[in-house]
């Protein structure tokens, strides 16, 4: 994940000159539109391995309603990634 997010902060970084640089938009866009991707496939691995620590090292495994809560916070969170 740090190797991952490593990668986009110097993608940011790359535009910036870019920008700095007057580089033609569409080549600063493309590269936008790759920083986001780049952004939401780590997002989604992310969200996939705290899922499946959450669910299965909850402290209130015995709570049903707090397990539904968890549940509901992880899937709002996983709608805003597709926002």
């Amino acid at each position: 994940m740090i190797h991952r997010l490593a990668r986009v902060e110097g993608q940011l970084r790359g535009v910036q000159k870019m920008i700095a640089d007057d580089r033609d938009c569409r080549e600063v866009f493309q590269q936008l539109i790759a920083i986001r991707a780049a952004v939401q496939s780590a997002s989604l691995s992310y969200l996939q391995s705290v899922i499946s620590e959450c669910l299965l090292n909850m402290d209130y495994q015995d709570d049903l309603d707090a397990q539904k809560a968890t549940m509901t916070d992880l899937i709002k969170m996983l709608g805003k990634l597709s926002e």
